[in-house]
């Protein structure tokens, strides 16, 4: 048997329908509901509880919800966990609906539907990280990737053929990508291993030439040749985000920055295995904390921040564009009185990206305005600072931005109060004398109050009731209240004939009056009129300071040049940083360099780092020997970090640094498997070893450590000789290669561009002392057998190792069987136990020792036994 079904639960499943792939908030007063298998995914997904509502096909409706008021916390932990929310509101007062009869329901709609890469709001976001959603677009043979950060307005493409894209993806790190229907076979494997979530639309939102006509209604342009050459694949990407932003923001297009189209051969290129390796903007083990861009950040702005992540993650290969911004850190590094100046007045400006974005949304608030208001005075003091006639081009340019905002200043000074609520529906956040309509309603409603004061007084008057009081409540507004003992004189004549009873509850009974009533009606329409003024006004304000996105965006971005500048000053000073020196040549010659995030990380244990240089212009590639744990992956990883930080404009960790222009790095460090493809340590090293080898062009800078280490020794040797003759013959690209093959280092004298070097250590009584330098030459060993004894190996196994090494080295000079030379000495654990060892003679020193006990001596007793021990030795040696 079937249930009817009410008129609530129609509207909630024909809501529904649309939205099958998504959560339905449903609101209802003051929560949003969720119902059937939304609820119990929810229920789950949020730890809360789950009850039941009614039934439907004579089965209870599973039913849960959260309050309105909290529901970002909510939406956030949903989406983090794969969801997708739409969210559906009352689009009218449960009174309006009664208005159209007694069972109408109250008319709802979806206004949003939220997803991971179309967040805006702060409680859902990093500030300091950008939150971007990319399309995929495929035009016949030409693939193009665009990708927008809605909260910021941040809006690119560029042409992108397949084998970049993991590339691209792993700079970008979007939150959802988008595709056409069907392209989804080709892109999924790319797009899961970039940590993204899918999106497929239909293949129309992805068409060029409608998409053409979008956005250049979008931007009010009559054609995209304003902003660049767009091919059709690069226009068809663009359309397929607007479309997206269309369907999910129902019409309420976010405010956009007019598209750039970024080329690839501008930038320096970095795969995603290499970005891993390097932990340029996350760590291995997960995090930011551990990462280059954690290192290196002292910026103090949000939008500062993400403008270090997009350079950090996209060095130049431009010199102009280099040394422009070498130029901005250095004009701060010499004057550090200016750089502190400057970081001092942009810690009191606010995020005007996304303050923009929420209002352009709708989903922004007073506190919104008031923060571009005192952003714009903290711009105009830091315009002041800056007002010099010596600033290099970046910084001047920057300061230019920072003045010219005094209409919209004036506006907001004059409107707001100084500390606005966070919601319009609060009111009180406009000024007084601002408006005159609404400074009549305020005194109206705020006269109310002193009459209701003033008639509560007149009533215990009259009354000669002390305790009375007129009190309010959203059922029965404004009455009068009494206890029990009180209420037989107010209902008796000739009180009973002024004071109406009203209610009567366990201690206390309400009355009212018709002069009451009178005053209550007046005093609300005030307050709900002066609310109304109030959202007008803010609605005008906020169309007032969306007129001047333009000008408002570029000082966004001039005061996130001058934070990354300063910042990066701050950071070079703080840390004895260089300059570099970065031209077209194939030059490689750093001195005294160090691994930033290392460094940092010893200077707060109170160790000093190693430094070591690296010159790789004469001989392009150096064969790098030396045990594990002496530092040869810190050296790799250095030196390819310091040619991330001098292109993208930074100074760099080195006492002197000269550079010739690095088109791209790769990275093959450290071991990893990929078993949900079903990949070995070995083949994921391999995979990474031909894309470098396939790839890397003669400007490129590679790092490889212990090439072929997973197969056999002949077989990991023969692939490592092989791919160090490839990187000199066909790559010709300048490299650094450590390995533990020591037989290789005999290449150096056949290859011209290769030379050996090698990381110091010391053997001291069986130890070995990591002395972490890197000098010429080959290393005689690999000390292996003592590093496993420093890390803890049982002594009977380190033992037996020794005998073996000597062994096979033995057959290895005398050029017999090493492996027969094992074999015959075997088995290292015996079943039988073995033979008891030799009594020992026991010594009256010995005697001795074993009854002292050293934290009972004191200095004299200590000194006198060791004269009796000396005795003791002369007579056991006698």
């Amino acid at each position: 048997m079937t249930d009817t079904v009410t008129p609530m639960m129609a509207q909630y499943l024909d809501l529904k329908v649309q939205y099958q792939d998504a959560i339905l908030f449903y609101r209802m007063g003051d929560f949003y509901e969720m119902f059937f298998d939304d609820a119990v995914q929810a229920a789950a997904a949020l730890d809360i509880a789950l009850t039941k509502r009614g039934k439907h096909d004579g089965a209870d409706i599973p039913m849960c919800g959260v309050p309105v008021h909290s529901a970002e916390s909510y939406l956030l932990t949903l989406i983090r966990k794969g969801f997708r929310v739409a969210v559906c509101e009352q689009m009218e007062s449960p009174a309006e609906a009664k208005k159209r009869g007694h069972k109408s329901v109250v008319k709802r709609d979806v206004v949003r539907l939220v997803t991971p890469g179309t967040l805006t709001e702060d409680s859902l976001l990093d500030a300091r990280r950008h939150n971007f959603l990319a399309a995929i677009a495929r035009v016949r043979d030409d693939v193009a990737l665009a990708w927008v950060d809605i909260s910021t307005g941040v809006l690119r493409v560029m042409a992108c053929p397949r084998v970049a894209l993991a590339p691209e993806l792993a700079r970008l790190a979007p939150k959802e990508v988008l595709l056409a229907d069907g392209d989804a076979a080709d892109f999924r494997d790319l797009i899961e291993d970039a940590g993204a979530s899918l999106t497929e639309l239909g293949r129309a939102a992805f068409d060029s030439t409608v998409g053409e006509k979008r956005l250049c209604d979008l931007f009010h342009i009559g054609s995209l040749d304003a902003f660049g050459s767009f091919g059709r694949a690069e226009v068809a990407a663009l359309a397929g985000i607007t479309a997206y932003l269309e369907i999910t923001q129902k019409g309420q297009l976010p405010l956009l920055r007019p598209p750039v189209l970024e080329s690839r051969a501008a930038l320096m290129q970095i795969d995603a295995a290499t970005r891993r390796s390097l932990e340029l903007t996350h760590a291995m083990a997960g995090g930011r904390a551990g990462s280059l861009l954690d290192a290196v950040d002292r910026t103090v702005t949000a939008a500062g921040a993400r403008l270090l992540e997009r350079r950090l993650s996209a060095p130049s290969r431009q010199l102009d564009v280099i040394t422009a911004r070498q130029d901005a850190v250095a004009a701060l590094y010499v004057d550090p009185t200016l750089t502190e100046d400057i970081r001092d007045h942009l810690r009191g400006v606010h995020d005007l990206d996304r303050a923009l974005s929420r209002l352009a949304l709708d989903r922004g608030g007073p506190r919104d305005l008031a923060a571009i208001r005192n952003t714009i005075e903290h711009a105009d003091r830091l315009y002041q600072v800056l007002n010099r006639g010596d600033l290099p081009k970046l910084l001047a340019d920057a300061q230019a931005a920072l003045t010219g905002h005094d209409t919209v200043h004036d506006l907001l000074d004059a409107a707001l109060v100084a500390d606005p609520p966070l919601l319009a529906r609060d009111g009180g956040f406009i000024a007084a004398g601002y408006d005159s309509d609404l400074d009549s309603a305020r005194h109206l409603r705020d006269e109310g109050r002193g009459v209701i004061a003033s008639m509560q007084a007149d009533f215990i008057q009259r009354t000669g009731i002390n305790a009375l009081k007129i009190k309010h409540n959203n059922v029965l507004g404004y009455f009068i209240e009494v206890t029990a003992t009180h209420a037989e004189r107010m209902l008796a004549p000739p009180l009973s004939d002024t004071f109406i009873h009203r209610q009567t509850t366990a201690n206390q009974v309400r009355f009212t009056t018709v002069e009451l009533n009178e005053i209550e009606s007046r005093i609300l329409n005030a307050g709900s009129e002066a609310l109304e003024i109030e959202k007008r006004l803010y609605s005008d304000l906020s169309e007032s300071v969306l007129a001047e996105q333009g000008p408002l965006g570029q000082l966004s971005r001039a005061l996130a040049e001058c934070d990354l500048a300063a910042g990066l000053a701050h950071l070079a000073r703080q840390e004895g940083w260089v300059r570099p020196q970065i031209d077209d040549s194939r030059t490689f010659n750093i001195t005294g360099g160090r691994h930033p995030v290392v460094e940092a990380a010893l200077s707060r244990a109170g160790q000093p780092f190693v430094a070591n240089g690296c010159d790789l212009t004469d001989t392009p590639i150096w064969l790098l020997t030396g045990p594990n744990m002496a530092g040869k992956s810190t050296f790799l990883r250095q030196n390819a970090l310091i040619a991330v930080l001098a292109q993208m404009g930074a100074f760099v960790p080195a006492e002197d640094a000269h550079i010739g222009i690095v088109s791209q790095i790769f990275s093959r460090v450290g071991a990893s498997d990929d078993l949900a493809r079903g990949r070995s340590t070995f083949m994921v090293e391999m995979v990474e070893t031909a894309a470098i080898l396939n790839q890397a062009d003669d400007r490129a800078l590679v790092i490889l450590d212990e090439i072929g280490r997973g197969t056999a020794t002949y077989d990991g040797l023969s692939i490592a000789w092989a791919t160090l003759e490839h990187l000199h013959d066909v790559n010709r690209c300048r490299a650094l290669f450590a390995t533990h093959y020591h037989e290789m280092s005999s290449l150096s004298a056949k290859l011209a561009g290769v030379d050996n070097a090698t990381v110091s250590v010391k053997e001291w009584d069986g130890d070995v002392i990591f002395l972490h330098e890197v000098k010429k030459g080959t290393a005689d060993r690999s000390y292996g057998v003592q590093v496993a004894r420093l890390a803890g190996l049982p002594p009977a196994v380190i033992a037996r190792a020794k005998v073996v090494l000597e062994a096979l080295e033995k057959g290895e000079r005398e050029g017999g069987s090493a492996r027969k030379a094992m074999i015959d000495d075997l088995p290292l654990f015996a079943a039988t136990p073995p033979p008891a060892p030799a009594p020992v003679k026991q010594s009256a020193l010995t005697d001795r020792l074993r009854n002292v006990h050293p934290d009972d001596l004191t200095a004299r007793e200590a000194l006198a036994l060791i004269y009796e021990l000396k005795d003791l030795t002369q007579k056991d040696d006698a």
